[in-house]
């Protein structure tokens, strides 16, 4: 299952950078691939200071080797051994009314010191953060992410929203990182459903994930805007920062595993901003947003 889940993780990344690539029309994307001292690498793929995209980023990866203690601990396991594998794209617009749009779809693997596997699973999702709030753009990404789920099992999506919903929470700013979408991890394989069943859920997540996101962009990526607009988005993407620096699984695992610095910090946005006590004034299009992440609510 890791074999078959790379190589569908490799030419996943050539179909999304190649969409992307063709809706941007100005930048493409830059190619570096890597090894991870210790076993295992990956081959990263960015895109800057494009006329729709700013930054995107479409990254893969299959590693291996010893388990650190933190993570045994972390984890609750005896194994000694982990291989992981997966695909994670972060995909950050010029235009401040196009959201931002992140994914991440993986394999994970442990084994014991005689090299037996002891435990699998598959993890990921997809989430989309905005700057200014349009309600059509919620619903349709939503409407995407439960047709996906849907082909599966009738409460993965209600199931998976939720846990979105509280993985992507800021608790020190109480807030949201945006509006959700879908996450979930430890989907091990179980009577009802197989390692299989698991392949092709994610699978279907993958192949689809564009559908629920580039109609947002081709709505919204020549609409007008001002510094203004570009200030807030800038505030918004020092929280973004934030989280992922502070509470992403995925940015921390690869950290403390001695994962590549530059491609696990390619999540984050070129431009940022860190205003002291920034707060948006009232009924204005900023506080409309902060409203709904302060209360996640129901999209779809």
């Amino acid at each position: 299952m890791r074999k078959k889940f790379y190589h569908y993780i490799r030419g996943l990344q050539d179909d999304i950078c190649a969409a992307l690539t063709q809706e941007e029309g100005a930048a493409a994307f830059e190619e570096d691939s890597w090894k991870r001292p210790g076993g295992g690498g990956g081959r990263t793929r960015v895109m800057s200071d494009g006329r729709v995209f700013e930054k995107a980023g479409v990254n893969i990866s299959s590693v291996h080797g010893i388990l650190p203690e933190s993570m045994r601990e972390k984890f609750g396991v005896t194994a000694t051994r982990f291989s992981a594998c997966g695909l994670s794209l972060v995909i950050h617009p010029k235009n401040p009314f196009v959201p931002t749009a992140h994914a991440n779809w993986r394999y994970f693997e442990l084994y014991d010191s005689a090299g037996k596997t002891i435990d699998r699973w598959f993890g990921g999702g997809q989430d989309l953060t905005p700057y200014y709030l349009f309600e059509e753009d919620a619903r349709h990404f939503h409407r995407a992410c439960k047709r996906s789920c849907d082909k599966f099992h009738p409460d993965f999506y209600a199931r998976y929203k939720k846990c979105c919903d509280a993985y992507f929470w800021i608790a020190h700013r109480d807030e949201a990182r945006g509006i959700g979408g879908l996450f979930f991890d430890y989907l091990r394989p179980t009577q009802a459903f197989s390692t299989a069943d698991g392949y092709a859920f994610v699978t279907e997540l993958g192949d689809h994930f564009l559908r629920g996101y580039l109609p947002i962009v081709q709505r919204r990526k020549r609409t007008e805007y001002s510094q203004r607009h570009r200030d807030w988005q800038a505030v918004r993407r020092g929280r973004y920062v934030e989280y992922n620096l502070v509470y992403d699984r995925g940015t921390l695992f690869g950290l403390k595993t001695r994962g590549r610095a530059e491609s696990i910090l390619m999540s984050l946005p070129p431009y940022v901003q860190w205003r002291y006590d920034c707060n948006p004034l009232p009924n204005s299009d900023e506080e409309k947003l902060v409203k709904v992440l302060k209360k996640p609510r129901e999209w779809v």
